[in-house]
């Protein structure tokens, strides 16, 4: 068992939360029936027991978005992942888009996952991040409805989560409108500090099979930006399993973790970052130290 960091509040500097998009077989079926390319989500049950010993190794908890359909096909490491302390996210059924169906199919959708999780590990995420960042434009009143607290699928920031909002209003020849901030937080995304685009072949994707030198030089540059900038803000860094769990990756992965090894930055999963940010900025402060963020001065025509 992981033990959790204590590094004292009034120390901390930046937080460090790796993240894990445990998709196995799910992401591959999602577009093809191809057993050669599904076959290729199957490396998990060979990354994760890798990724879950180096974690231990240097006592870092993270959080796992695992979709309903990977927690049934290999409910042994979920629970694995469950049992080292770590996070358990919501992230969908079958890595499906949620904007290709109606609100009752995405419900359906968000349920079923949902239910796998609690069936396999017991659990109940209070977080979320979309299949391949792909939203409705229902999804965050979907998630405020199942009593989501955290979502990580945007990227309206970098380091320094926000509030999100509903009922925006766009439109390609009426001004921006802006719709109400609610209770549910946004833990910025990138693609910059997501590993598949830089590493995993997808034909007519992701094509650029970078060294791992070049991932690790663009993904420590932006840690050091975040920890000289950002006091109290959030690395958020996005790894799948099948993608990361490769030898040569994962020598990198601990390399680079050595180097965040720096004063003032805490490991922890993204939970544990959002229920203490969220304390420290209510939302009606938080509203109104960002009238930028939240639309306040906003004009229409």
């Amino acid at each position: 068992m992981i033990v959790r960091d204590e590094l004292s509040h009034a120390s901390r500097r930046l937080s460090a939360c790796l993240s894990f998009d445990f998709d196995a077989m799910s992401v591959w079926i999602a577009g093809t029936d191809n057993p050669a390319a599904i076959s290729r989500g199957e490396f998990s049950t060979i990354a994760v027991p890798r990724i879950l010993s180096l974690l231990e190794r240097n006592n870092i908890r993270s959080t796992f978005f695992i979709p309903g359909h990977t927690a049934l096909a290999y409910p042994d490491l979920v629970r694995q992942i469950r049992d080292a302390g770590h996070e358990i996210g919501h992230h969908g059924w079958v890595h499906e888009n949620p904007a290709s169906v109606d609100y009752q199919g995405e419900c359906a959708i968000f349920e079923r996952g949902l239910e796998a999780l609690d069936r396999v590990a017991g659990v109940r995420p209070m977080g979320y991040r979309s299949p391949s960042n792909d939203l409705s434009a229902r999804s965050m009143e979907l998630l405020l409805s199942y009593g989501m607290r955290y979502d990580s699928s945007c990227g309206g920031s970098d380091f320094a989560p926000y509030y999100q909002r509903v009922n925006d209003r766009v439109s390609k020849t009426e001004p921006y409108v802006f719709g109400q901030t609610v209770d549910l937080v946004e833990v910025p995304f990138s693609w910059i500090l997501d590993d598949f685009p830089h590493m995993e072949f997808d034909a007519g994707w992701s094509t650029e099979q970078s060294p791992p030198s070049t991932v690790r030089e663009i993904w420590q540059g932006e840690f050091d930006y975040a920890y000289q900038h950002t006091p109290g803000g959030i690395f958020n860094l996005c790894m799948h399993p099948q993608v990361i769990g490769r030898g040569h990756r994962l020598t990198m992965l601990e390399k680079l973790i050595e180097w965040m090894k720096q004063p003032g930055v805490v490991f922890e999963t993204i939970g544990e970052y959002v229920e203490r940010w969220r304390s420290e900025n209510p939302l009606g402060d938080w509203i109104a130290s960002n009238p930028i963020r939240a639309g306040t001065n906003a004009l229409s025509e």
